[in-house]
């Protein structure tokens, strides 16, 4: 054992710090395109993202670390105390607490890497003091089970039942060790990682395939091959990929699990959404360690599937509290499985009843960002834009303490049944509270997604007023000025501080959803032709104070779904740039519900800033009319009638923001 862990400390001594600092550290990864930048190499420094950043570090971070610290409440930081040692306990709370915590030590890791707050410097050190004392010598580290071993209060029963989230845990402990090495450059919660590792390589050794399936909801996925990229042990590697080959090798596996069939079998996606999610996140950073054709293959077909039958318009995933799996496809029983937050059917996607947990949202950002990293193509960029925006904001409120577990796209008074989550955010979800520290982490860490390097120069993937201080694949300082209003207004700058002596390019990004964008150089617009849902490549020698402009046209446009999506045939969704819009029912005369109002398609939509809890909001005023007779008491069908329908006027606020004042109603799709 001592020869191992001075291995290990050999194979750490050989990291390259200054070049592995990112979300990803794949920077000597050999199949991925892109590369991070380093965490603490983006500030936002005024708009949207800079707001929602002190939203993150004023009320969010704060708010969600003392909360995992109250034991009357989610008793997570207590768990860890008591399977230290320091006191005298049962484990309480969910499976998943102590992965829930790591969520937000990753998100405070990521903040301080931009803030240098020597306070959560502190606060970090406190805590991995802690992990460190409750961890088993072999490197296991799981409260539930800890407890028991230390106490013997949970009983056989209850730690068979904790088993599930095991992995789980141990993932976000890996994820959130390697973030905090690269924001403060210490090792001490890495070598606990390290040990956690180095349990699971000789867990996975010898372990059967019916108890390797303990390992629920991947994320394990993604913190080993994290680890093999920080470390550069190669062991972690051997790891990643035993990981995928004993998947889907039992006779009891399940869609539930995302283990029914191998991985290598799978080509659609179906099942839990956040471990589906997670598992192609954590197999596409295996895709650009090993270069596995046969992996990328499969993580395209699903992504085709996601994309284009089972996603919302909002970037939400998973469309079903309750599903089947597989559907359809035999009488017998023992072959039809429910699954719980599923991916349904294609072009399953109900609105009022739409599950799309924040969790597989978040799912969705990191799967498709690792897909962008890996092929430089933009439009896993959009998705990662679409989500951020819409589905995974929707998940926290406009002051940052407060949260949704399931994001439905209509929430009607008249539903007359009541759905397990609330369609009001919390301060506490209880026994599932896991989409509250992912937002925390995930907002902390959005300035990372902002820009890459290439071999061909510099992507700029998300825009945002912020300053880019970094350092070129060659070694060469770079330094940008991005100033703009986006997403409220289409024009970009960015002025160029420091750039490389030789020919130097900026790929812009040109969302999908774009029509009609310009860019000039100094003011000389550039001639090549430019094409929405790429990126733009501008190559010349840069000076300092060189600007470039970007002018993205952000038309309110109307959008129609495939008509084999039965739910919203011939209604419309309202969309301006990435921004999809709402209706809420405060914005409505009296007795006036959402479901009644019928959108005019041909009406002037005009655009005015608004604020809701002291943020500026851009909103959509447009014409429509209410329909007269609204009464349904009673009736399943009635005659069509347009008579007597009164006009009026209403506005439209963007999606994520709904729920903020007062409850109500709300629908993102409208008649017409």
């Amino acid at each position: 054992m001592k020869k191992h862990i001075v291995i290990s400390s050999l194979f750490l001594s050989t990291v390259i710090f200054a070049q592995n600092k990112g979300l990803v550290a794949n920077s000597e990864s050999p199949y991925s395109k892109l590369q991070s930048v380093g965490l603490q190499d983006v500030k936002w420094t005024n708009g949207f993202w800079k707001e929602q950043f002190d939203v993150e570090t004023q009320n969010t971070l704060p708010y969600m670390w003392d909360l995992y610290h109250n034991d009357e409440v989610s008793h997570a930081y207590k768990n860890f105390e008591i399977a230290a040692g320091e006191s005298k306990g049962t484990f309480k709370g969910p499976s998943f607490h102590d992965g829930d915590f790591y969520k937000i030590f990753e998100g405070m890791a990521a903040t301080y890497a931009v803030t240098k707050d020597k306070k959560l410097d502190a606060e970090m050190d406190k805590a991995i003091a802690l992990f460190a004392k409750a961890q088993r010598k072999d490197g296991y580290l799981h409260t539930p089970v800890l407890i028991d071993e230390r106490w013997g209060t949970l009983g056989p029963e209850e730690v068979k039942k904790q088993l599930g989230f095991e992995k789980y845990n141990m993932g976000h402990l890996m994820t959130a060790a390697c973030i905090h090495y690269r924001a403060t450059g210490k090792t001490n919660f890495l070598n606990i990682a390290k040990g956690v590792a180095d349990f699971l390589y000789d867990f996975y050794k010898k372990a059967s395939p019916e108890l390797a399936r303990n390992a629920i909801c991947p994320s394990h996925y993604m913190g080993i091959v994290e680890m093999y990229r920080t470390t550069k042990n190669p062991k972690y590697l051997e790891l990643a990929n035993n990981l995928i080959d004993i998947r889907g090798t039992t006779d009891d596996g399940t869609d539930d699990n995302q283990d029914r069939i191998p991985f290598r079998q799978q080509t659609t996606a179906m099942g839990h959404a956040v471990r589906a999610n997670y598992l192609y996140a954590g197999v596409a950073d295996l895709y650009a360690e090993t270069g596995e054709k046969k992996l990328l293959d499969n993580l395209e077909s699903i992504w085709d599937d996601v994309t284009y039958r089972k996603m919302y318009i909002t970037g939400a995933c998973g469309s079903l509290y309750d599903g089947v799996s597989p559907d359809g496809t035999s009488y017998n029983p023992t072959d039809v499985q429910k699954i719980h937050q599923a991916y349904g059917r294609p072009f399953q996607l109900p609105n009022a009843t739409a599950h799309t947990e924040t969790c597989a949202n978040i799912g969705n950002v990191l799967w498709n960002w690792r897909m962008l990293q890996i092929t430089g193509d933009a439009k896993y960029a959009d998705i990662v834009e679409l989500a951020l925006y819409n589905s995974v904001l929707s998940g926290i409120s406009l002051e940052g303490k407060e949260f949704f577990y399931n994001n439905p796209l209509n929430v009607s008074k008249d539903l007359p049944f009541k759905q397990r989550w609330s369609k009001e955010r919390e301060g506490y979800i209880a026994l599932s509270n896991c989409c509250a520290p992912n937002v925390t982490r995930t907002i902390a860490e959005v300035s990372n997604y902002a820009y890459n390097f290439s071999k061909e120069g510099l992507y700029v993937n998300l825009y945002g007023s912020n300053n880019l201080n970094s350092t070129t694949l060659t070694g060469e300082k770079i330094e940008i000025e991005q100033q703009t209003n986006y997403p409220w207004d289409g024009k970009v700058t960015l002025k160029i501080v420091k750039a490389p002596k030789e020919v130097y390019a900026f790929l812009l990004r040109i969302p999908g959803w774009s029509q009609g964008t310009t860019i000039s150089v100094n003011g000389k617009n550039i001639n090549e032709a430019i094409a929405s849902g790429s990126y733009q490549k501008i190559v010349q020698k840069w000076k300092k104070g060189d600007v470039i402009e970007l002018n993205i046209p952000m038309p309110v446009q109307l959008m129609q779904a495939n008509p084999l999506v039965e739910e919203v045939k011939n209604q419309v969704a309202v969309k301006r740039g990435p921004i999809v819009y709402c209706l809420e029912s405060n914005e409505l005369p009296a007795n006036t519900k959402v479901n009644d109002v019928i959108l005019d398609v041909n009406s002037k939509f005009t655009t005015d800033f608004i604020k809701i809890d002291n943020r500026q909001l851009l909103s959509i005023t447009a014409s429509s009319s209410v329909t007269s007779d609204n009464s349904w008491d009673k009736k399943l069908y009635k005659p069509l009638s347009a008579k007597d329908n009164k006009e009026t006027t209403i506005k439209l606020i963007p999606y994520f923001a709904w729920g903020n004042h007062g409850k109500g109603e709300m629908s993102v799709w409208l008649s017409h």
